[in-house]
Parts: structure tokens; C-alpha cells; sequence
């Protein structure tokens, strides 16, 4: 123990026991005076205790062994304690008395109250495994965690390991179906589910920071590897856009994730990131938290003077931003809050970053510019509040010396710390250290003993600093002065002026705020920018359809596109344009109502709480009236949604199924939803195969696959339309013959033992109908996530666009978009809806529109814009007939066979379309009432070799209805889509 900065050192062995073995030490952050002492696990379980600095100690016994302790910000003598056995103690005294919170808590995963959020200072936020698996977020106070008092502020169960409390926003993952959603909690208030864009489709998602009232957060998607997206919120954490794409990432020491991104202390608004473009990384940087980001510009000359010739955007600077892991090394880039502007990183000028060519660059503005100041990778060390820097060869080889520099690295004077070279493990410098005063630590040869050295600096500070000793200096962004929102001056230190600052002297002296420009805004969510500064909405985001919380008569803030930067402090100008417009919320009838248990799972043990959530993705929550029958013969009803958010409970007391029933209504309209209950049973996979469109009074296979395969009997449930009763088969598959015109739904459960799982389709029945199958450019793979909602939306993008050009009536197209690569699609060709319109023989109007459609397929007018520059042609795909065949001598007589065999089908096809006037790229499907059953040209898409796709792919009207499941692994957990798909399914009965 040293009280004079490692001068001299007392031994403490018979104050803390000679036999006593220690694996850990803890200073209270809040009473440095105040240390714990922990016993290594393994020889014993105890704590020693100092209230003095170290200089005496209290030796307790414990019954548990700590993993870990957290302090509490506020209150000095209230600790928690992590047990190796994953039990979370706390105690009031600082260690004397510990009390049994809770068990089977998830490591790293308990939180203190934050001061001004929390009711309560001694709350504690925890995330609790059940004995099932399960993991639920709970909050209890230290002396009350009784079962009876504590609180579960989600009612869902949550996946493990997902608890965040971070300032003013708490996050958890809920997984359902193999994806992952994420839930946001602002300032305690209830959850609400988190906003990406509609396809970023997350596997991975870390917060990076939850700074100035504003999340930002490195998300991995679906078809990412060793890059993360980054998003930034609103202020309350709900609302995500893009900022940046394909971040670099690497692992750490412990295996954890490390996101090159930088944020630069002491200004705000000024990031650092380290973008993969093909398969280089280069370094960019933002003044505007993301808005804007440009490529480092070179120093002029190197550390010799000489010219560096680097010319943008071919070369450029590149930096380092890995934040070391080793809390007694600078790490390769460094800034302080007390030197605003001052930023040390090691780096490359180059094409990309390089592992290799590693030299140190310095910026004094914030940076705008940059400076060489060593050709060799150093550690840096920011001391007297940021006034001076200390630097020190980073190498494996012994050293005696170290740098000096009082003008930000212009230049440099040695000392010699030491006489004898030392191998330098680490150096300790306390932050705004006001003595001047450095610990070094290291070893003589890899056999001695460890040393530590003092290199005390206060002799070269010739005195205080005085005013004439200060300078001002001002932040730009290439010569523009405007940075969020404000022009800023700074004061600091001379360069050369050898004094010591002796407090906080660095720092703003002007701001002021600036008139708002196109650079102070960015796209607001739904919105993808175009060009430099227009905000255009995604062809996923409807801009005119208002939140459910929007309750008829009030108002509501229509986004225009734009959303003024988190913490931007700009005023005026084009405020009040890109500003959001009060409207009156027009009130909406309720749609897409869904209903669903808590779980995700549709199965109840009997006597226990099934608990139900009811969700609608548009209406007016305030005004519809819900009515929930548990099909039993029990129903409850409710005036609005308002008391049902953490979900209905019910019991049933008795095993079998039940039907479900949610309606919504109010005076605009109503919606109902129907979940099929098995009560006491498990579940498994299941996908329905239905055609896309069936002719009326014509039988129509259905089946079902299950997956993965399941020795044994599968019982399977089969509800047609609004039947009640199902039919019970024990064959995968069932024929039905549809007598009515319109769109049936079908549903399959399938139950095998205690497990059990439903899907539904949806089927057009149609007279007659004509279809033909579709390809596209093939820059739309690449944005292709497999997914049925994407499937939905470009079907929907083409369907309208397919209007747009032809003017054919909307109801009488239908597109359906395949699952797998490369991406194809049916176009189904349908009969008016209207039966006044339809004649007998009504096929030859569909031939006009079949005309028409092809026209325009063939001449590329139908395309459409995915996203900002990405334009996608839709062509019509075409068949060949016949292989191209060799012309040599011994290829003669097979070639002859193959062109008689062309000329035979061109000859078939001219009659056919001469005769019959059919046109042979068009598949006709028609029921005729005739004595004579009408010729049948089968569809291409039913061919041996041809995907089978279901109706589930599309939904009308415009609505997603589909709930097939999909191969991909998001979220590190896989699911089930179409069989025909080549991606391997996961033996996974979890459900």
C-alpha cells in the first residue's frame, strides 16, 4: 500500500492474514476511501473490508462465493453480490450482512435504480431464468423481493441474456417464430416494440450508446457476416434509421464483439467509423451524428516534411478505432472530454487500412486536419487535463525512455525513466490528474520480480498558467463553421506555453446557435434519402397512414419525411418546413387483427394461466371495442385496449380444442381474428401446400409437410373457411372441392404426441384464370431476404406497377413472388369480380389482356425502384424448346432428329394458336359447363422441375396475412419455410 504515488509502499500481509489468498480488489466509486478485499473461491469464501484506504481491515465469512459485485451509484454502503451459483445477494452495511435476493439470475444481467427514472433508490432490475428454460425480466427492492412484491414490468417471457438498462431506456429481445423483435422501455414507461426499416431483419443488435437522449445501435442483418449496420433513434428510442452501412467488426480478447466505431470526447455530433467497401476498410467521419459522412483527408507532409501525395477518394487516411481492452495502455485511438478537439489514433495513409503499416497521427481541431507525429505504433497519454502528451514506444522489447510534448505533438523531448531497460507492461495515469504524476509497471527480464516506477512531471511545469497562456481556436467541418446547429469557439493552451493548467481550463467560450439548413435534418423513419438531401419514402412505408394510439377527434404529428438531428441546436430557416404538421386523426376501422398467447405457442396446459395478446395494425385503440371468446364457453369484453396490454388471462378446465375468437369494432367497421387452442399440448412444424388459385367445383390437392421428420402417427386438423369443426385425418393430405367463387382460407394443425402447430393459406377460386411466369433483373437477388413479407411487398410494387402501365383493372391481376433464388414470380390473369360483366367463353377477354400484359413485359416498361439507384426490370421468362446441337459429322443424325423435332412444335403451336387462339406461353385454366370437357394446357409452374408455391405468398387486400415460417437463422434461431426449399432444416422442436 502506497499513500504518496508509489514513493514507498507498506506491506499489509498480517493486516489481511498471512494465510489469507485474494483473487480481486474493489474501490467504491462513490468513497474511494471504502475497499473490498475478495478470498480466492477455491481456499476460502470471505471478504475483508477497509473504510480507511487500505489500512485496516475486517475480515467476514460468507456462505457463498462472489463472482462479482456491483456498486451502487448513489448510496456508498449498498452492494450487490453475484454468486458462483448464479444468486443475487445485496447488502445495506458495504459487505457486513448479505441477504438473498433472488436465484437463478442470468450473469451481467442485474442493474441498480437510475436516479430519476426509478421510483425506488434501492431497486434492483434483474433478468430471471425459470426452472422451463424461460428467462422474464423482474424489478424488486433490496429488503422486499419477496415473490409477493416483486413486479414484472414485461408480462412476456423474454430471451436470455437480452436485459439492457442504460440511461433512460431499458431494451429486451423477444424471439417468436425464429426472428427476433426488440423492446424499448423510455424513461419507465411501458414497452414498445422497437422500428427498424421493414427488411434490416436483425440477427445480432448491440447498443453502442444511449447518449444525449438518443440510442445508437450496431445491427447485423440477414446478409451480413463481419459487418453491422448502424441505427440511430428518435428520442425515445422507438423509431430507427440507417446512419451507416457495413461497419467493420471484429472479436476481442474475451470473445466478445467489437464495432469500429469512435465516438470523439469533448464534441458532440463526431463519430469515427470504419467502413468495409469492397472488401477494403476505409475510415470516414461525421459531424452531424451520422447524416454526413466523408473520407479523412492526408496530411500534406509526412513526419519528414515531405509531400505525401494522396488524392481523395482514391487515398485517403485511415484509423485504428479498436478502444483498448487493457485499462493500463492508451489504446490505438484516444480523446478527452477535458481537450476538446485533441484526437491521437495510429493509422495509415493508403487506399485502405492497413495491419501492418501502423504510424501515429494527431488532430488538434476536432478531425478536420491531421498530423504525423511518429512512424512507429506508441502509446499516448493525455496528463494535466489534456495540456500535455506522454509517449511511449509500444513493443515487445525493453525500454528506457519516454516523450514529452507541450504544443499537441509538434514536438517532442525525451527522458529517461529508468536506468535499467524495462519491459513495460503498463502504465497508470489518473484522469485530470492535477500532480503530474504517472506509475509505470513492468519487469527487468521475463524471470524478475515486477517494478513499478514514478515519473512524477511536476519539475518541468516552470509555473501556473496564466490568461496570456490561452488561445481560441474555432471548429470547422471543411471551412463550414455550422456544427450541430452551432458555431463554436474553443479555448485552450498555447502551444510551447510550458505551464500547468492545475484544473479544467479547457473548453467553449462562444456558442452560437445557426440557421437551420438541409444538413441539420435527416430522413425520418419509413423515409431513404436521394441524392444529397431529398427524403423519399421506402416502397415498404405507407406516410399516410396514422399510429394506432391516433384516437378519432384528436391530433397527430404527420412526418415530413425529415426529423430535425437529436441534440442539433439549429433554429429558423428550414425548421418550420421539414418540421412535422398537426393533423386531425381521421379514425380508421379496425385491421389486421391478430390474436396470439404470450408465448407464441398454441397450447395450454389445463388449470393453468393461458394468457392471450390481442394486437391491431390499424385502427383507433381508444375507441374499439374488443370482445375476446376463449371458446369454452366464457368471453370477456372490453370498452378499448387500454386494460388488455399486458394480456388476458384465462383457465381452462378442461383438455381439447378450442377456437378462439377476437373481434374488434367500432362505428367504422370491425375485424375479427380466430387462433385454434390445444390445450395440454405441445407443437411442431408445419407447412401448408395450396395452389395459388383454384377453378370452382374442381377437386384440389392439398397436403401438408411437417418438419423436421417425426417417427410415429401425426394426427392432422383440417378447417375450411368458417367451418368450426375440423376434419381428422392421418394422411398428410386431403382433397376438397371448393363450391364458391372468392378467397378461402384453410387451416392445418398437426399433432404429434404432446407436440403441436398450426398453419393457414389462403385460396382464390376463380371460374377460369390464366397465368405466366415472371423474372427479374437480376440486381434484385442481392435484396432478396426470403422472406413472405418482402415476397408480399414486391408483389404488391409489381402488381401497381403492371396497372400503372397497362390500365387494366387492379382486381382482375394477381402476382405471386417465389420463395429461393433467383427470384421469380407468377402473374395470374383473373375474371372480373363483378358476375353482371362475365359472359360464357369469357377467355377471349382475358386473351386481350394477356396481350397487352405481354406487350408491355416484352418492351421493359414494367420496372420499378427498390430502393435509391436500384432499379428492377420485370421480364417475362421465356422457354427453350430444344437445346442448341453440335453440327459435327458424328453429331449429324441427332441433330437432324432435334431440328425435325423443333420444327414439329413450331408447326403444333402455330395450329394451336391458329385454331384454338390460345397463346402457348399462356397457361389457361378454365371449368366449362359443356357435355365436352374443355382442352387443358398445363401450367409451367406445375412441372416436375418448377417451385410449388402457396397463396400465403400474397394477401389481399394489400395486407399480410401469411404466416409461413422461414429457413433463414435470424437471431441464432432457425425456422421452417417452404419444403422446397435446398437450405438445411434444423432439428428444432423447440416452439
Amino acid at each position: 500500500r502506497s499513500t504518496d504515488y508509489g514513493a514507498t509502499y507498506e506491506k499489509l500481509n498480517d493486516k489481511v492474514g498471512l494465510k489469507t489468498v485474494l483473487s480481486y480488489l474493489y474501490v467504491n466509486p462513490t468513497n474511494k476511501r471504502k475497499i473490498m478485499l475478495l478470498s480466492d473461491p477455491e481456499m476460502e469464501s470471505s471478504i475483508l473490508i477497509s473504510s480507511d484506504e487500505g489500512a485496516t481491515y475486517q475480515k467476514y465469512r460468507l456462505t457463498f462465493y462472489i463472482q462479482s459485485l456491483l456498486f451502487h451509484p448513489k448510496q456508498e454502503d449498498w452492494v450487490l453480490a453475484y454468486s458462483l451459483d448464479q444468486k443475487l445477494y445485496s447488502s445495506m452495511d458495504f459487505g457486513r450482512r448479505w441477504q438473498l435476493m433472488h436465484e437463478r439470475i442470468t450473469p451481467n444481467r442485474f442493474y441498480w435504480s437510475v436516479s430519476g427514472l426509478d421510483k425506488e433508490a434501492d431497486l434492483v432490475h434483474m433478468e430471471v431464468r425459470t426452472a422451463d428454460g424461460y428467462a422474464h425480466y423482474l424489478t424488486c427492492r433490496i429488503q422486499e423481493c419477496a415473490e409477493t412484491t416483486r413486479s414484472g414490468p414485461f408480462a412476456r417471457s423474454i430471451d436470455i441474456s437480452s436485459l439492457v438498462v442504460q440511461d433512460e431506456y431499458i431494451f429486451i429481445q423477444v424471439t417468436t417464430g425464429g426472428r427476433a423483435s426488440y423492446y424499448v422501455s423510455y424513461r419507465r414507461e411501458a414497452f414498445t416494440q422497437i422500428k427498424l426499416p421493414k427488411y434490416s431483419l436483425p440477427k445480432d443488435m448491440h447498443i453502442i450508446s444511449t447518449n444525449e437522449n438518443q440510442v445508437f445501435a450496431a445491427v447485423q442483418e440477414w446478409n451480413q457476416n463481419d459487418t453491422y449496420n448502424l441505427y440511430i433513434s428518435d428520442t425515445r428510442g422507438i423509431y430507427f434509421t440507417l446512419a451507416m452501412e457495413n461497419i467493420k467488426s471484429s472479436r476481442g480478447l474475451m470473445g466478445n464483439i467489437i464495432i469500429e466505431l469512435y465516438e470523439v470526447a469533448g464534441i458532440k455530433g463526431i463519430f469515427l467509423a470504419n467502413k468495409k467497401v469492397d472488401d477494403q476498410v476505409k475510415t470516414y467521419i461525421t459531424y452531424n451524428k451520422g447524416r454526413d459522412w466523408r473520407l479523412l483527408q492526408a496530411p500534406d507532409v509526412d513526419l519528414r516534411g515531405s509531400p505525401v501525395h494522396c488524392l481523395l477518394p482514391f487515398c485517403s487516411l485511415h484509423l485504428h478505432l479498436q478502444i483498448s481492452e487493457n485499462p493500463y495502455s492508451s489504446g490505438r485511438i484516444s480523446s478527452k472530454e477535458t481537450a476538446p478537439g485533441l484526437v491521437v489514433a495510429t493509422g495509415n495513409i493508403g487506399a485502405e487500412l492497413s495491419y501492418t503499416d501502423i504510424n501515429v497521427f494527431i488532430s488538434s481541431d476536432g478531425g478536420n486536419t491531421w498530423r504525423q507525429i511518429f512512424d512507429e505504433e506508441y502509446n499516448v497519454w493525455f496528463l494535466d487535463w489534456g495540456g500535455v502528451l506522454v509517449a511511449m514506444k509500444h513493443t515487445p522489447l525493453p525500454v528506457r525512455h519516454l516523450w514529452v510534448s507541450f504544443d499537441e505533438g509538434h514536438s517532442w523531448n525525451k527522458y529517461g525513466f529508468t536506468s535499467v531497460p524495462l519491459f513495460v507492461d503498463g502504465a497508470l495515469v489518473e484522469a485530470g490528474m492535477e500532480t503530474q504524476i504517472m506509475t509505470v509497471f513492468g519487469h527487468f527480464s521475463l524471470h524478475s520480480e515486477w517494478q513499478l516506477v514514478k515519473v512524477d512531471y511536476r519539475s518541468i511545469f516552470s509555473r501556473r498558467c496564466s490568461r496570456e497562456d490561452y488561445e481560441t481556436w474555432r471548429l470547422l467541418n471543411q471551412g463550414e463553421p455550422c456544427i450541430m446547429g452551432e458555431r463554436k469557439i474553443f479555448k485552450k493552451r498555447k502551444p510551447g506555453a510550458q505551464c500547468a493548467l492545475g484544473q479544467d481550463s479547457s473548453g467553449t467560450v462562444v456558442s452560437e446557435p445557426c440557421v437551420c439548413a438541409d444538413w441539420d435534418f435527416e430522413c425520418d423513419y419509413g423515409y431513404e434519402r436521394h441524392g444529397e438531401s431529398q427524403c423519399v419514402p421506402a416502397f415498404w412505408y405507407n406516410p399516410a397512414s396514422p399510429s394506432k394510439d391516433c384516437s378519432l377527434g384528436q391530433s397527430y404529428l404527420n412526418s415530413t419525411g425529415y426529423r430535425r438531428i437529436v441534440s442539433n441546436n439549429c433554429t429558423d430557416g428550414l425548421r418550420e418546413k421539414y418540421t412535422a404538421k398537426a393533423q386531425i386523426c381521421p379514425g380508421k376501422a379496425p385491421h389486421g387483427l391478430h390474436v396470439v398467447t404470450t408465448d407464441g405457442r398454441l397450447v395450454a396446459e389445463q388449470g393453468h394461466n393461458a394468457t392471450f395478446i390481442i394486437l391491431m395494425e390499424e385502427g383507433d385503440l381508444q375507441r374499439t371495442n374488443i370482445q375476446l371468446d376463449f371458446g369454452d364457453g366464457v368471453a370477456v369484453s372490453y370498452a378499448n385496449f387500454s386494460p388488455i396490454e399486458d394480456g388476458i388471462k384465462h383457465v381452462y378446465k378442461s383438455a381439447g380444442i378450442f377456437q378462439v375468437t377476437a373481434h374488434a369494432e367500432n362505428n367504422l367497421g370491425s375485424d375479427t381474428a380466430v387462433l385454434f387452442l390445444h390445450v395440454v399440448c405441445p407443437v411442431e412444424h408445419v407447412h401448408l401446400r395450396v395452389p395459388f388459385v383454384a377453378i370452382r367445383n374442381k377437386e384440389v390437392n392439398i397436403s401438408a409437410v411437417v418438419s423436421p421428420s417425426q417417427l410415429g402417427t401425426l394426427t392432422y386438423f383440417w378447417w375450411f373457411g368458417n367451418s368450426t369443426k375440423p376434419l381428422i385425418t392421418l394422411d398428410s393430405s386431403i382433397s376438397f372441392t371448393f363450391l364458391a367463387e372468392g378467397t378461402n382460407t384453410i387451416t392445418v394443425q398437426v399433432a404429434a404426441g404432446n407436440a403441436l402447430i398450426q398453419d393457414t393459406k389462403d385460396i382464390a377460386v376463380h371460374e377460369y384464370f390464366q397465368s405466366q411466369l415472371l423474372s427479374f433483373s437480376p440486381n434484385l437477388d442481392y435484396h432478396n431476404p426470403d422472406i413472405p413479407e418482402w415476397r408480399q411487398d414486391i408483389a404488391n410494387v409489381i402488381k401497381r406497377a403492371l396497372v400503372k402501365v397497362t390500365s387494366i383493372p387492379e382486381e382482375q391481376i394477381l402476382v405471386a413472388v417465389f420463395p429461393g433464388l433467383p427470384t421469380s414470380a407468377e402473374l395470374f390473369i383473373l375474371p372480373p369480380k363483378n358476375l353482371t360483366e362475365r359472359r360464357k367463353g369469357n377467355e377471349g377477354d382475358l386473351e386481350q389482356i394477356v396481350e397487352t400484359l405481354f406487350n408491355a413485359l416484352n418492351q421493359n416498361l414494367v420496372q420499378f425502384e427498390l430502393k435509391p439507384g436500384i432499379q428492377v426490370i420485370v421480364y417475362v421468362t421465356q422457354l427453350t424448346l430444344a437445346p442448341l446441337v453440335d453440327s459435327s459429322a458424328g453429331h449429324s443424325s441427332s441433330a437432324m432428329l432435334m431440328l425435325l423435332s423443333v420444327v414439329f412444335v413450331g408447326l403444333a403451336v402455330f395450329l394451336i394458336y391458329k385454331f384454338k387462339r390460345k397463346i402457348p406461353w399462356i397457361n389457361i385454366y378454365a371449368q366449362v359447363q359443356h357435355d365436352k370437357e374443355q382442352e387443358m394446357i398445363g401450367s409451367v409452374s406445375q412441372s416436375e422441375n418448377a417451385p410449388k408455391i402457396t397463396l400465403s405468398d400474397f394477401t389481399e387486400p394489400e395486407e399480410l396475412l401469411d404466416k409461413e415460417l422461414d429457413t433463414r437463422v435470424i437471431g441464432g434461431i432457425a425456422t421452417i419455410a417452404n419444403s422446397e426449399s435446398t437450405k438445411e432444416i434444423p432439428n428444432c422442436t423447440s416452439v
